[in-house]
């Protein structure tokens, strides 16, 4: 069985690589290094820096499984799908090994996804938290969209590492929620309200001293 969207891949695909300039190509190479392994390498090594300083180790292994391990999980899904690039000659083309899916894009998914993860419960205000996760899709569609311009993956593969990403994401984040739940950071602590003490009944003796009659206190 053919695949079924191979029309529109090739489409696509041929499309923006007949309209490729040189000042076109400049600006997605930029927008491309955003999910980069060296530049997701970079910020993996600050993030682990960071919560190894505050030692919130439950945040660090979760951060470690999720996005170096979800980037080498795609990795071994190259290899069995061994789906070959559209281009893979040019006078631009800087890339190596199997298409699906796009390891640029499950990787910018698995970080800024992570991280968006991390950042969500220290915004107060929703509008803040749309904001949030704004920011960290549009990023995630910029890789996804600049590896389809450039000829390093088809549209199926940028949309496959997407949702690769997506659900590895989902299952780390049930999986490690129980872990965190024990040791929340400060900051995250001191932004959820704690909960109000509960009642007490206090109780009352039956036995009580009759009130004194107006006739008494002449």
């Amino acid at each position: 069985m053919g695949n079924p969207v191979a029309g529109i891949d090739h489409g696509v695909a041929v499309w923006f690589h007949a309209h490729l300039t040189p000042a076109f190509v400049s600006v997605l190479r930029g927008i491309t290094e955003f999910g980069s392994s060296e530049w997701i390498g970079i910020v993996l090594s600050f993030a682990v820096l960071f919560f190894i300083f505050k030692r919130w180790w439950p945040s660090l292994i979760t951060l470690v499984v999720a996005v170096p391990g979800g980037m080498l999980l795609n990795e071994l899904v190259k290899i069995l799908v061994h789906r070959h690039r559209p281009f893979e000659d040019g006078w631009f083309v800087d890339w190596s090994g199997y298409s699906f899916a796009s390891g640029h894009s499950i990787g910018a998914t698995l970080l800024y996804g992570q991280l968006a993860l991390f950042l969500i419960p220290v915004i107060k205000g929703r509008r803040g938290r749309v904001c949030l996760l704004m920011v960290a899709s549009l990023l995630v569609a910029l890789v996804g969209f600049s590896r389809i311009a450039l000829g390093a993956h088809y549209l199926t593969d940028v949309l496959g590492g997407i949702f690769f990403g997506m659900m590895w994401l989902t299952l780390c984040l049930l999986v490690f929620r129980p872990f965190r739940r024990i040791n929340v950071p400060e900051v995250i602590s001191e932004v959820v309200a704690e909960p109000e003490p509960a009642l007490v009944p206090v109780p009352v003796s039956a036995e009580t001293s009759p009130a004194p009659s107006p006739n008494s206190l002449v």
